[in-house]
């Protein structure tokens, strides 16, 4: 069992490097090497969850093998748990992980929740809202009672409502009152909502000299109405990572994946990170991927993917260079770099991370 995790810190601007376990990666690469990454100090394992192996066994068997280093999952989906057995899973993780958990949440998109999961896709912004109210009511172990437009805990009858009994509340006593929340958001009034409602933030492809276009303006908004008891607004960013020049090999997987995204994750008019790219300033370059991938042609639409735009959103590159590239996050206010090694070896992975936790920790 691990005992006070580390974990991110909730406070002050000094970056913090994590690792993303992606979800068609192997946990057991990880999960061996974690002495290591505890030795260098990484800070956060992020695990990810879509139509794969879920995030929660993955979480678990993490716990079991570190003493420091922070969990958070990366995300878990709005749909596919209720609200209480959210809140009763990160309990439990955070109670596993020392005090070290951070509750990562999201929408996803249509494509996982109707398509694998058959749940209706509806209400993100509505349902993240109350899943996070009713979460922090199960945590202080009130009486879990919510009577929200997406979901109901109804009163007892003796209280005047329709419920079979009296309300319950959670039977374990939690690690902690007050598990950090990270909500992955990229629309502007879901990103806004964050800013206001919880700890962290964590979007996708995110480049820190174009980031400001895009939700500068939502940022500002919900910030506006947070709750100074939350602390400030935590930004985990998943980023591919290479110490010094990928591999042919590995650029090209950054390139797929970015074109899947880009063009073949939703519909014309429907894609939340085709539309990223447009407001980047990449309108045509993400028209023309989205044109290519959707007919079929996803080689043309991997080879269409700007150099700009896949170094924008990578940390790659020597020393130096991967300095002033995450100075550059920094400056953005990102706090949290959750790195995705791209090289081609798990050795060579594992090196290249504490290459650069010693370059940072120097």
């Amino acid at each position: 069992m691990a005992q006070q995790c580390g974990g991110p810190s909730m406070e002050g601007n000094t970056m913090h490097f994590g690792l993303i376990q992606n979800y068609s990666s192997d946990i057991h690469e990880i999960a061996d090497a974690v002495e290591t990454y505890e030795a260098v100090g990484l800070d956060t394992i992020a695990v990810a969850e879509a139509y794969s192996f879920d995030a929660v066994s993955r979480l678990g068997y993490l716990a079991a093998k570190t003493t420091r280093i922070g969990l958070m999952s990366n995300i878990f989906q709005l749909y596919t748990r209720t609200p209480s057995l959210t809140a009763m899973t990160a309990a439990s993780l955070d109670s596993l992980a020392g005090g070290g958990f951070t509750l990562g949440l999201g929408a996803s998109g249509p494509q996982v929740i109707e398509g694998f999961h058959g749940v209706k896709y509806d209400a993100p912004l509505g349902r993240t809202r109350e899943i996070v109210d009713i979460c922090r009511q199960v945590w202080r172990r009130d009486p879990v009672i919510h009577d929200g437009r997406h979901y109901s805990v109804p009163l007892s009858r003796e209280q005047g409502g329709t419920g079979m009994g009296k309300p319950l509340k959670l039977i374990n006593t939690p690690e902690r009152t007050n598990i950090p929340i990270s909500i992955a958001a990229l629309g502007s009034k879901s990103v806004a909502q964050v800013a206001e409602i919880a700890e962290g933030w964590q979007p996708i492809f995110y480049d820190p000299n174009r980031a400001d276009r895009v939700w500068g303006e939502s940022l500002e908004q919900g910030l506006s109405r947070r709750d100074p008891q939350l602390g400030t607004l935590q930004i985990q960013v998943q980023v591919f990572f290479a110490f010094g020049h990928p591999s042919p090999k590995a650029l090209m997987a950054v390139r797929a994946q970015l074109a899947l995204y880009i063009g073949g994750m939703g519909a014309k008019g429907k894609n939340f990170y085709n539309d990223i790219a447009v407001r980047y300033g990449y309108e045509a370059e993400a028209a023309e991927i989205q044109e290519l991938y959707l007919s079929g042609r996803q080689a043309e639409a991997i080879a269409a993917v700007p150099d700009e735009l896949l170094y924008g959103v990578a940390l790659f590159g020597d020393g130096e260079e991967l300095k002033r590239r995450i100075a550059a996050f920094e400056a953005a206010g990102v706090t949290t770099l959750l790195l995705a090694p791209v090289a081609d070896t798990p050795e060579q992975r594992l090196n290249d991370v504490t290459s650069l936790l010693d370059l940072v920790r120097d």
